[in-house]
Parts: C-alpha cells; sequence; structure tokens
C-alpha cells in the first residue's frame, strides 16, 4: 500500500484538481489519498471561528459567503453541468456550517470551537474531489478519517491515540483489497466522535500515521516546489534540490521550521522505516527527494530556514537578582497554560530571552500575567533565521545590514532573531 497526500495548493481551483487527478491514475495498486483544504479555505475558516466566538455577524455572513462562493465555482468549473445531485452534497455540508455558526451559541471553549469550524475545509475539499473522481469514472471510495483515527481532547494539538487508531483503522482501510481510499488530512475525532485538529499545517502527519498504522511501502507529499530544497525557492534564489536525505537531516529542518513537511511527520514513519518522498504536481514524473535511514546526505551544503512573525521575550527580575529556575519555572508554566512555544532561548545573568511565533491569541494576556512578576521587552515583527552546515561567507550575506537581537552557534548550526 502507497499513501499520497496532497496540500491545498494542488486542489486550490479546478485545473488542479485535475492534475491530482491525472497524477493518482498513473499508478496502480492499493492507496491511501489525503486531501487538505482547498487553497488557502483553512484561513479563511480561522476567520470564520474568530467572527463567530466575537458576535460579529456582518464580517461571519461575509466570510462564510467567501467560502461558499469558491468551493461553488470549483464544483462548476470541474462538472460543467446543471446537474443537483452531486451538488447536494456540498450544500448539505453548508447548510450544517450555518447551522452551527447562525444558529447555535459557541462555548466558552474557543479550541473547541476552532476544530468544529475548520475541520468543514478537509471535509468540504476531499468530497469535491471525490465526487469529481466519480464524474470520470475512477473507482475508489470516500472515507470520513474521524471514523477510525482517534486522538485525545487536546483541542488544535489533538495527540493521536495509538491504541485505538490501530484497532480501528485497519477496518476502515482494507490493506488485502486492491480498492483507493480517499480520505482527509489534519483531522481525527476523540473516542467520543468530537472532532479534533492535528496542528496547523497537519496534513503531513495525518498521512505520516496512517502509513505506519497500515505498513505502507511509502509515503509521497505532493508540493508545488521539485523536492526538498535547501532554502525556500519562493523567498530564495539559487535554491537546489536535495536529492537524498536522512531521517535526522530532515528531523532537524522540520524543527527549525522548514514548512516542506510538518515537523510530527517524520517520527511515525522512522519508527517503521517507511521512506518520504517530496515530488511536485507540476512534474510528476520528475524523481523529486527522497527521506530514508541514510547516513548523513548534505553535511556540506548551507541550508536556510526562516521562520516569520516571531515575538521576542526579555524577562528580568524585579529586584534584579539572578534569573535562577524558579524564575525560569514559571515563564515556561505559563507558556504551557497558554500553549505558546518557544523556537530560541537565551539567558544571562539577570534576563532570559524567548523567540516565539506570534499566536493569533493570548500573547497579550501572557504579556500581562509576566508584568506581574517580572520586567518585560517585547519585540514584534521579526524573523528566526537558521542556517545549517553554515560558514562565514553565508553568515554574512544574511546577515548583512540587519539588526540581529539574537545569535547562537553550534558547530553544524547557526541561529539569528532579526529585524
Amino acid at each position: 500500500m502507497k499513501v499520497f497526500k496532497f496540500g491545498g495548493a494542488s486542489v486550490k481551483d479546478a485545473e488542479s484538481v485535475k492534475n491530482m487527478a491525472s497524477i493518482i491514475k498513473s499508478y496502480s495498486g492499493n492507496m491511501i489519498i489525503v486531501i487538505s483544504a482547498m487553497g488557502k479555505t483553512t484561513n479563511a475558516f480561522e476567520r470564520v471561528v474568530k467572527y463567530y466566538f466575537e458576535h460579529q455577524i456582518k464580517d461571519l455572513s461575509t466570510v462564510v459567503e467567501e467560502i461558499k462562493n469558491y468551493h461553488y465555482s470549483i464544483f462548476r468549473d470541474l462538472f460543467e453541468t446543471d446537474s443537483t445531485k452531486p451538488l447536494d452534497e456540498i450544500e448539505n455540508l453548508f447548510l450544517a456550517l450555518e447551522n452551527k455558526v447562525f444558529h447555535t451559541e459557541p462555548s466558552l471553549d474557543y479550541d473547541f470551537e476552532y476544530d468544529q469550524i475548520v475541520s468543514y475545509g478537509e471535509i468540504l475539499s476531499s468530497k469535491i474531489v471525490s465526487l469529481y473522481l466519480h464524474k470520470i469514472g475512477y473507482n475508489h471510495k470516500w472515507i470520513d478519517i474521524r471514523e477510525c483515527l482517534r486522538t485525545d481532547n487536546t483541542w488544535r494539538e489533538g495527540n493521536i491515540d495509538w491504541e485505538l487508531s490501530n484497532q480501528s483503522v485497519p477496518k476502515v482501510f482494507n490493506p488485502f483489497d486492491s480498492l483507493v481510499y480517499l480520505t482527509q488530512g489534519f483531522i481525527a475525532a476523540t473516542s467520543f466522535n468530537s472532532t479534533t485538529t492535528l496542528g496547523r499545517e497537519g496534513s503531513d502527519y495525518s498521512a505520516a500515521v496512517l502509513a505506519n498504522i497500515m505498513d505502507a511501502e511509502s509515503l509521497t507529499i505532493w508540493k508545488d516546489v521539485p523536492g526538498i530544497m535547501t532554502a525556500d525557492p519562493h523567498k530564495f534564489s539559487n535554491t537546489q534540490k536535495m536529492d537524498k536525505l536522512s531521517y535526522r537531516e530532515a528531523v532537524e529542518m522540520t524543527y527549525f521550521g522548514a514548512k516542506i513537511i510538518h515537523p510530527k511527520t517524520m517520527k511515525p514513519l522512522v519508527d517503521k522505516n517507511i521512506p518520504l518522498y517530496v515530488k511536485s504536481f507540476f512534474a510528476p514524473e520528475d524523481g523529486g527527494s527522497i527521506v530514508h535511514n541514510f547516513d548523513f546526505i548534505v553535511e556540506n551544503i548551507p541550508v536556510f530556514i526562516v521562520k516569520e512573525n516571531q515575538v521576542l521575550i526579555t524577562v528580568s527580575s524585579l529586584d534584579l537578582s539572578f534569573i535562577a529556575e524558579d524564575h525560569i519555572a514559571k515563564v515556561y508554566h505559563l507558556l504551557s497554560q497558554y500553549r505558546i512555544k518557544v523556537n530560541i532561548v537565551q539567558q544571562s545573568a539577570m534576563s532570559l530571552s524567548l523567540a516565539i511565533d506570534k499566536p493569533e491569541r493570548n500573547i497579550d494576556k501572557l504579556i500581562q500575567v509576566l508584568y506581574q512578576n517580572f520586567r518585560v521587552r517585547y519585540n514584534e515583527g521579526l524573523e528566526l533565521l537558521t542556517i545549517l552546515n553554515y560558514n562565514s561567507e553565508t553568515i554574512g550575506n544574511m546577515i548583512k545590514d540587519r539588526i540581529v537581537f539574537v545569535e547562537q552557534k553550534t558547530r553544524r548550526t547557526a541561529r539569528f532573531l532579526l529585524k
């Protein structure tokens, strides 16, 4: 069995869906196809959650209408027909969404509401793709992944319940038939059937979990780039494709923020020694990149990773005493409480500096609470640059004429928080 994952860019419009269909038709045998929400739909659904929770009905109506028009436009372009039967399935999903956001009051738990609403993106996307595949005669079975992939109730960061999932997933994705299954990434459900999500951009992780449970021969992630590159080709010129990477190198890159693969993706693959292919849906015949149980491959090639929208928070004790373990413990407890992840840490005698991804919520609450115990300074709008396999020339070129707030180096890695 093979597992394929197609992200939002690969199903962003009708032509993209048709291209995706031509790719999967060129393969034979048992497959699981994992689909993300179309285009930037998840961003739009996040706005739905915000307006729903804040009772901003006018803005809520506007963004729901935008989402509907976007999906209906793709649907019309794919079917080019007045037939209403397949459209009924899509309309019913939107009716359920509208009933939720216009006719029920939100709970007090923002993250719970997030999971119940944003998950519509993957269901809509996979339904439209499935209906189109049926139209062109491609035999497959649509699966609601929430029937079998189980997590705990950590909303927005669901932790896989491996015991339950290992029992239920093979009952739904039969490994002994030759069917092609089509399902959703990013979403799952608790044992009580409440929808959960696996973390932003979590469709890669969904595909890796399914590959692990089903003992797949490989996982292929289809992207809009030729493979795993030495830097984001949308931001850097003169990038080059890395044909092979070790598991360890890929784990390092994802940890530091490389967007090509979700950070959680590698562990389920490593556990079962499953190769990961990253290929371009623009050029499916090309080899792409492979990540497997190799020795270090790219030790001498500089790799550049940029994380944008960073916030630097610096705390110091109110009485000018040393920043001791009890101070650090208080700060990390608050970060855990507000579910904020730290990307870089630097400590001096009297201060602790932390770079974090700016969250959509809770940053103001965190700062207010920190003010109760510490002196606090913070800067927004920063970039975190990581250079693997650096040398003095690459560092000089990258930080020239920029303000450096934090700098850290190890033998292989240099990191800079920059303005």
